[in-house]
């Protein structure tokens, strides 16, 4: 019978959607409405004297098998792991103090305000109050989003309601699980204890997320691109985090579960294909709109069951909490956030913004869920229970028929509604240039299929008048300053480059897809922040050797450890070729779109700019292709094969649409062009040629040696590679040994002028010789590959070999004669 339930009430959902946007209500308040309204009159059916011909059809509604367990286990990591999943996580991190305020710090004030002040004025349990103030401190952002995104309200102001929702969900559940605990056991409240258990459940969660996360990240990649199992993996982590967070390591499940959404969220588009990643997508919504659906639904439909008969005094009761809501929100939204701002961990938040916050509080299914626990409990005195489960039932009810209603209204008396002006003159170029587009299409296609002149001068018509109505509005030159232009083409060009990167999967390793895109990302906040100047800063970082080289390059040269120098030596190959390439496109699609877009002159701005970093690519490509020109070759070999492994798929699945193919003659050739994928898609192996044999044969001086003195020599050389504006020696330190350059170029600065030295030389003997310190800095002036002689073995072999001794004493004496003194 609960089957048939379920279906009727997923019927209920389907039809609620077209009258909730006639009635331009939020669904989640007209599923309330409808939900409260079945369990109403199912009761009275059940219940009435007058008939009992409904019974058998009502009481699955009356006695609805539905624990709070079901709410939390089954419902909440859904919807949790999808709104993670779906929010920008970088532009969250910008308001992360805010989000974190009205999360955490709001929920422990409006448990403490809510308990006290009911304590004080009707003398209930204050332990009871308290977890009655928890309760009722879970906000449901569903219904406020809904509206958000319906009028255009600003993006920032929809991101804050979505985060304070995430973690709000699990401070107050850790708070009502520690009262619930003390009410229980009769013991008393500890702030101390209760402090530090909210800090480990909720730090505990966040490593468990983290944890899970990188697990998913690293798993997806593995499912050889199947849609279905991604999808299914996606759904059963946030379960397997939640339950072993909750009930294994007594941690907060609810963090764990938003953390890994936010994870995804952050790094899962680098780690498959942009199509299944929109498949990932499209089926986490229709599971959120699913489950969210049904939650409100059942929820509503229970609230009957948690009135009871409700007295005068539970009416002033609700109404008590609802001003004491309020009042404790409006405190930490008016009084405290501001501080954040003075502090300067976060922008502004405009008072209006802080207005439609605070109306913004509605309570749902979590609040309703935690009162039925309650009731639940078999220690708990019936006055306790009854308390608790028509106040929290009351206030959700006002919150979503009251609030919830009206809040559309607030919004527009706020000005929430209306674009900022530089959003308005944008959005006015946008208009006038698809409309120019469209009207000049539908004029092909009406010469394309002989239609009637005086018809197709009808239509266009209202395109004419549609453009010149927007052209009155004023050119974008004129709305909006240089400045602003310069920004919105710098946004739209970082926001196109993160989508090219995207488009890339397959083509680039997933290692250098997350890295690129955290460099898009970077750009994007730079522009965002400071224009040109910060979108410049941010180019430039991608450019520079990075903490993980640094770290690569320590374990070579201390711990002789090459391997991970050899990987992030190939990962900046790979970047800086895929940055050459998307550099490229970036330049079309500035002449293509922003030039129509933005104008002629921020156009040329924002060409110059791409040609900087094209330029500064392109060098710092070089460098490396020089020293090593077959890897680049394999590189560039790689790519188009990929390239063209696409482009055979496209034109297969072109052939299936115009039914030239049959499905299992193109599941074939699909097959084996995703097997052909996986073999390419596999990155060649670099590498960094430091084998000290090989490295001597490019050394002059050791040409003449034996093999085995060559032997001999190679097990005191130790090689070392050497990036571009690297100090090798410095002025004025103790020399310690010889250096041979088997390849790439440096220079010697002395005081006077400068030395360049390459392949085939050494410098640093005439410190060693003369018992002296360092004289000049040498610096690398590209990659190189060197051979270091440590002293006392560099005295050792000079006694040993004459030969090399009286050449380099040649060279020491024209240094010395040339006044050219070498460091080392």
């Amino acid at each position: 019978m609960i089957t048939l339930v379920i279906a009727g009430l997923l019927a209920v959902v389907a039809f609620i959607q077209p009258v909730a946007a006639g009635m331009r209500l939020p669904p989640s308040v007209l599923l309330a409405a409808v939900g409260v309204a079945i369990g109403f009159v199912a009761g009275f059916l059940y219940h009435t004297p007058l008939t009992d011909a409904f019974n058998s059809l009502v009481a699955p509604f009356v006695d609805l098998p539905l624990r709070s367990a079901t709410f939390i286990y089954v419902f909440l990591p859904l919807l949790l792991f999808q709104a993670s999943l779906t929010i920008d996580v970088r532009r969250m991190m910008e308001d992360a103090a805010p989000i974190l305020l009205l999360a955490v710090v709001a929920v422990i004030v409006a448990t403490g305000v809510i308990g006290f002040g009911l304590w004080w004025m009707f003398g209930v349990s204050l332990i009871a109050c308290l977890l009655l103030g928890s309760i009722v401190a879970t906000t449901d952002p569903g219904a406020v989003v809904a509206i958000f995104r319906d009028i255009g309200a600003p993006a920032r102001l929809t991101r804050l309601v979505e985060g304070e929702s995430l973690l709000n969900d699990a401070a107050a559940i850790a708070l009502f699980t520690l009262l619930l605990g003390i009410l229980v056991s009769g013991g008393s409240l500890d702030p101390i204890e209760g402090a530090v258990s909210f800090s480990v459940s909720f730090l505990g969660g966040i490593a468990l997320g983290a944890v899970g996360g990188k697990i998913l990240l690293l798993a997806l990649p593995r499912l050889g691109g199947s849609k279905a199992a991604e999808a299914t993996l996606t759904l059963a982590v946030p379960y397997l985090v939640f339950i072993l967070g909750d009930q294994v390591l007594g941690v907060s499940g609810v963090v764990a579960v938003v953390v890994v959404g936010l994870t995804v969220s952050a790094f899962g588009r680098s780690c498959v294909s942009p199509d299944n990643w929109n498949h990932l997508h499209n089926v986490w919504e229709q599971v959120a709109f699913w489950a969210g659906s049904l939650v409100f639904l059942l929820a509503s439909i229970l609230v009957p069951r948690l009135l009871g008969a409700v007295s005068w005094l539970d009416v002033s009761m609700v109404l008590a909490v609802v001003v004491l809501a309020l009042l404790a929100r409006a405190a930490v939204i008016f009084l405290l956030l501001p501080f954040l701002s003075l502090a300067r961990l976060s922008e502004k938040v405009s008072h209006a913004y802080k207005g439609a916050i605070l109306w913004g509080g509605l309570r749902g299914a979590v609040t309703l869920a935690l009162a039925l626990a309650v009731t639940e409990s078999t220690v708990l005195s019936p006055d306790i229970k009854r308390f608790v489960a028509v106040t929290a039932t009351g206030f959700v009810l006002f919150t979503l028929f009251v609030n919830g209603t009206t809040l559309r209204l607030v919004i527009r008396k706020l000005g929430l509604d209306r674009l900022s002006p530089v959003d308005q003159g944008l959005r006015n170029q946008v208009f006038a240039l698809a409309l120019a587009d469209v009207r000049d299409g539908v004029q092909e296609v009406g010469r394309r299929f002989e239609i009637e002149p005086t018809t197709v001068r009808a239509v266009l018509k209202r395109y004419d008048e549609r453009v010149s109505k927007v052209a009155a509005q004023g050119s974008i030159e004129e709305n909006l300053s240089e400045r602003e232009r310069l920004n919105v083409g710098l946004l739209a060009l970082a926001n196109r480059e993160k989508e090219l990167i995207l488009d890339g999967h397959g083509y680039i390793s997933p290692a250098v897809g997350t890295r690129l895109l955290r460099h898009a990302e970077r750009l994007v906040e730079g522009a965002r922040a400071n224009g040109r100047v910060g979108y410049n800063r941010a180019a430039r970082v991608e450019l520079e050797f990075r903490r993980p080289f640094k770290v690569a390059h320590f374990l070579h040269r201390r711990l002789r450890i090459d391997r991970p120098l050899t990987r992030q030596v190939a990962d900046r190959f790979e970047i800086l070729l895929t940055l050459r390439l998307v550099l490229s496109e970036l330049k079309r699609y500035n002449e293509q779109r922003l030039r129509s877009l933005l104008g002629q002159r921020m156009s040329e701005i924002i060409g110059e700019i791409l040609d900087a970093r094209a330029t500064a690519t392109a060098k710092a490509l070089d460098a490396l292709q020089l020293q090593y020109p077959d890897y680049a070759e394999a590189l560039e070999r790689r790519f188009l094969r990929q390239v063209g492994l696409r482009m055979e798929m496209t034109h297969y699945e072109s052939l299936r649409r115009e039914g030239l193919l049959g499905q299992e003659l193109h599941e074939s050739l699909r097959q084996g062009v995703q097997l052909a994928s996986q073999i390419q898609s596999e990155r060649p192996r670099l590498d960094l040629r430091l084998n000290t044999e090989e490295m001597l044969d490019q050394v002059v001086l050791f040409q003449g040696l034996s093999s085995e003195q060559r032997k001999r020599l190679s097990r005191l050389l130790r090689p070392l590679f050497v990036v571009p504006g690297e100090v090798i020696v410095r002025h004025g330190e103790r020399g310690d040994g010889v250096y041979f350059i088997s390849s790439g170029a440096v220079e010697v600065a002395l005081p006077e002028h400068k030395v360049r030295l390459g392949r085939g030389d050494f410098f640093g003997e005439m410190a060693l010789m003369e018992s002296r310190r360092r004289v000049a800095d040498v610096t690398a002036l590209t990659y190189c590959q060197l051979l270091k002689l440590d002293q006392a073995d560099f005295d050792h072999f000079l006694q040993s070999e004459p030969a090399i001794r009286e050449q380099i004493m040649r060279t020491f004496a024209h240094r010395a004669a040339q006044n050219v003194s070498m460091p080392a």
